[in-house]
């Protein structure tokens, strides 16, 4: 079984929200949804979180302390 995209989860976290908001699932149900969309929040979160990390580069400030910078790739400095 493949791992499920980034944009795949979102889709199926979005569609967990509408029926829980429907109010119309029984509370066993509505439980086993809200499990499962914690889940893929989490899994969402951590995927932003290392593609967060990916373009943010740390360089040193003035007093040697790290400084975050928006990454900028080779090419766009030459």
């Amino acid at each position: 079984m493949k791992k499920a995209t980034f944009e795949e989860n979102m889709t199926r976290l979005e569609e967990i929200v509408a029926l829980l908001e429907q109010g119309d699932a029984p509370l066993s149900e509505s439980l086993t949804l809200f499990s499962e969309g914690s889940k893929l929040l989490a899994a969402c979160r951590k995927e932003l979180d290392t593609a967060q990390q990916k373009v943010v580069k740390l360089t040193k400030g003035p007093d040697d302390a790290p400084m975050e910078e928006d990454f900028t790739s080779e090419e766009e400095t030459v």
